[in-house]
């Protein structure tokens, strides 16, 4: 019988040393799928001004944004990436796909913990600005569609056309 141990331990290295490979390649155009963290974050930042300024925060919800915002913050440690070709030609089957669950995990502990914050932030506003925070949230910033340009989502448009995900029938319209 084959040890579990040693696959996960290479694959938890992988990931490890590849964390800094997705953080280069994520981003939006204009420079940030190039890797430069200083320009994200000044994006981001100014992203975080405006929507504070439009939501008009009362004093009492000042903790709350200063939570929100932080773990908004992308992780000290970047996420993890795909190996070189040549380490993931080097994998068996079930051992790549032992890495790309690993790589799942990470990814969903941190869309899970920005949920979160969300959520918890979310409650806080009143309706007036729950309605400027839906908005700037579904539009990443007034741009209809985010970073994926004039309302496409890939299949259809930011409106349910072909391709994209319905809300359940349970959800206010």
């Amino acid at each position: 019988m084959k040890s579990v141990f040693k696959p996960l331990l290479i694959a938890g290295l992988l990931a490890t040393v590849g964390f800094t490979a997705v953080a280069q390649g994520m981003g939006h155009g204009d420079g940030m799928r190039h890797g430069d963290p200083a320009k994200m974050q000044q994006m981001m930042a100014k992203r975080q001004d405006d929507l504070k300024a439009k939501l008009k925060l009362a004093p009492t919800q000042e903790a709350a944004w200063t939570t929100y915002t932080g773990a908004m913050k992308p992780p000290a440690a970047p996420m993890a990436a795909h190996p070189d070709r040549a380490a993931m030609e080097k994998m068996t089957t079930p051992e790549r796909i032992d890495f790309m669950k690993t790589m799942r995990a990470a990814r969903d502990v941190e869309m899970n913990k920005r949920a979160d914050a969300t959520k918890a932030f979310y409650a806080t506003l009143n309706a007036e600005q729950k309605k400027v925070f839906d908005t700037e949230h579904m539009n990443h910033g007034g741009k209809r569609g985010g970073r994926h340009g004039g309302g496409k989502m890939g299949h259809g448009d930011m409106k349910g056309g072909p391709g994209m995900m319905q809300p359940p029938a349970s959800a206010p319209k």
